[in-house]
């Protein structure tokens, strides 16, 4: 199994340049946006898994588990950078990670209701009404931590055709911290999948949905 990280001298000023100038990068949109970021190369076959275990790994990515699993390293990323970075799946097959840039702002929602999930604008405090607007339930409450609103820019470029010799040391460290951390988020994701591989097999169950039909029924006389 491949690693992603590597050692970065942070006192040496060309170490973290020939770092990041070196780093793998991939588009953070399409080819032809001409946009690219650090990334990664994740495609089973780069993985550096045993024949068997790459056909036990596309088996898994075709479940919905699997990506929850790698959802939360994700987010766990993006919270811990406070979501000014991301990380997210790019190219054919979701076959690269890329370092995106995001934000996280204030989404002004003040209040929700419990039965439908509807958020409003404002409190219930302001209003003295805790009537839903949509289902009519008196179940509005007030957020006790307002939501964010969180996204991120797909088509900007991080670094891209930067020399960085103008950069002060310190803006060096900074940006090697973050592209080290994503590394490590590389290596966190694929130990994960290590994990799966070894403790879980992919079963298949029969599930039986609920339809809604049309029908004739006989008026009750």
């Amino acid at each position: 199994m491949r690693t992603f990280s590597k050692k970065v001298d942070l006192r040496s000023r060309q170490g973290m340049i020939d770092f990041l100038a070196a780093h793998f990068r991939y588009n953070t949109m399409n080819s032809w946006n001409q946009s690219t970021s650090y990334a990664h190369n994740v495609k089973v076959h780069n993985l550096g898994f045993a024949r068997e275990q790459e056909h036990k790994l596309y088996e898994m990515i075709e479940t919905d588990e699997f990506y929850e699993y790698i959802r939360d390293l994700l987010n766990d990323f993006a919270v811990r950078h406070r979501y000014v970075w991301q990380v997210g799946f790019n190219g054919r097959n979701s076959g690269y990670l890329v370092l995106y840039q995001g934000y996280a702002k204030p989404s002004g929602y003040k209040s929700v209701c419990t039965e439908c999930g509807q958020r409003n604008y404002k409190s219930v405090g302001e209003s003295g009404n805790c009537k839903c607007g949509r289902c009519g339930a008196n179940a509005r409450i007030d957020y006790t931590a307002p939501p964010l609103e969180i996204g991120c820019y797909p088509g900007r470029n991080t670094d891209m055709g930067e020399d960085f010799e103008d950069w002060e040391m310190y803006q060096l460290r900074e940006r090697v911290k973050v592209v080290c951390d994503f590394d490590k988020l590389c290596d966190d994701i694929l130990a994960m999948v290590a994990g799966l591989i070894e403790n879980y097999e992919v079963c298949e169950e029969t599930v039986y949905r609920p339809e809604v039909i049309k029908r004739l029924c006989e008026v009750a006389s």
